[in-house]
């Protein structure tokens, strides 16, 4: 026990080291390097030998935020957080904050791990109802193959690789300028790329690709192809395939991935009608690098990893526009109800609600001020986001009912006493949603 206290001290260590060199803006390659040298502390830290999962998780309130915005990240966290934890993972304390990361470590069956980082992904970004979404996945082997029969020099795989990879940002004739002007490709090979870069589909493509005389003769390509074909028929299996797109322009300019890779983007519906769904940004992304943790241990063993990071700060901001959009409240608080009095000299009733609400298990406050007056109390509950208000005024005790308001619609109903908390729980029982 004390062994893996240190270990996940070390982990904890570590994962401040990558952060510190982010925010420093250091080269890729040293990021790379500690990055490794933090996935092997957390290999080491598997619950069993055969299977190894595990998530970076950011510690709250590390920021100084508004109460509105810790309310925001408080839901996305958990959200994601739940979902990792649903499929088994250990969740490690460090305060990286950009990343949620999910990583699978070991020696498995080809696709079954990679398929399930894909599920997690729709099933976070589903959760949080954040709109439609598209994730495309690519393999590093078919665009290695695809350069190679292209007519690519080996020196340039990794150059022209990051141009590719802009096509979601900019036109196909401005990649091609870019390759043959600035990175001094023949204009010919650029066009033989383009010819599959602008491909993209599901495992209908996959299946003509394997047909393609030049890209099926390429052993790297064919290997590619083969995992992806496996890899649509379990997504088939867990009801995301409609979800999924094969999308040969993906490249993920990290030098370290190894198979297959994937981004998700959320969609924005098109101007017109019979246009495609244009992408808005990335807000999750991951891939396969079998041989990034075995570079950095001294043994020199090799540990297959898969594994996928949530953009939590491009979602904080989405989630955050959207619901100033829409002009809606977000809640900063877990109380259900407020008690607050019509009149003064009532806060000995007030006191013996609350307390009887607190007996009953419901999330219930009042402000301390003896007379508060009621409109301060209405205002406190709207900027609060508490739901619901019970109301005590000498009318309602005489007639032995308390005045129940809804905040939102302001609609107020008479609740008898005795049945205050089972209105209260039917009231607040519906999940809040972020979205």
């Amino acid at each position: 026990m004390a062994e893996r206290a240190a270990l996940e001290e070390l982990v904890r260590l570590q994962g401040e080291h990558v952060r510190t060199l982010k925010q420093q803006k250091a080269s890729a390659d040293q990021i790379e390097e500690e990055v490794a040298k933090l996935l092997q502390l957390k290999a080491q830290l598997g619950p069993n030998e055969g299977k190894q999962k595990f998530v970076l998780k950011t510690p709250k309130g590390t920021r100084d935020y508004s109460p509105r915005q810790m309310a925001v990240r408080e839901k996305v966290f958990d959200v994601i957080v739940n979902c990792f934890k649903r499929h088994g993972a250990e969740v490690i304390d460090t305060p990286v904050f950009e990343l949620k990361d999910f990583d699978i470590a070991g020696q498995f069956d080809p696709m079954i791990p990679d398929a399930e980082c894909l599920k997690i992904m729709c099933e976070i970004l589903s959760s949080l109802q954040l709109g439609d979404f598209l994730v495309k996945v690519n393999d590093r082997r078919i665009l290695d193959g695809m350069f190679a029969i292209c007519g690519v020099p080996d020196t340039k795989f990794r150059t022209i690789c990051s141009s590719v990879d802009k096509l979601d940002k900019v036109s196909w004739e401005e990649v091609k300028n870019e390759m043959v002007e600035e990175k001094g490709l023949a204009p010919e090979v650029a066009d033989r790329i383009g010819d599959y870069v602008q491909q993209h589909g599901g495992v209908s493509l996959v299946e003509q690709l394997l047909q393609d005389p030049k890209l099926s003769q390429n052993k790297q390509a064919l290997e590619g192809l083969g995992d992806l074909k496996l890899l649509f028929e379990y997504l088939t299996l867990f009801g995301i395939a409609d979800k999924i797109s094969f999308d040969l322009s993906l490249a993920r300019g990290l030098d370290y991935y190894t198979g297959v890779i994937y981004e998700a983007v959320l969609l924005q519906t098109p101007a017109q009608a019979g246009e495609e769904p244009l992408g808005v940004g990335s807000v999750a992304a991951g891939g396969r690098y079998d041989g990034l943790v075995g570079m950095f241990d001294p043994k020199g063993r090799k540990v297959p990893c898969v594994g996928l990071s949530i953009g939590v700060e491009r979602i904080f901001s989405i989630v955050e526009q959207r619901l100033e959009a829409l002009e809606e409240k977000v809640r900063t608080t877990e109380t259900q109800v407020l008690v607050a009095s019509a009149q003064k000299k009532l806060l000995e009733e007030r006191l013996k609600l609350v307390s009887e609400l607190w007996d009953a298990g419901i999330k219930a406050e009042l402000l301390y001020k003896k007379n508060p007056k009621l409109l301060n109390q209405l205002q406190y509950c709207e900027e609060a986001g508490i739901p619901l208000v019970a109301i005590i005024g000498e009318q309602e005790l005489r007639d032995g009912v308390i005045k129940l308001r809804a905040v939102a619609s302001r609609e107020e109903v008479d609740v008898r006493r005795e049945d205050l908390v089972e209105e209260i729980k039917k009231r607040t029982s519906q999940p809040l949603c972020i979205g």
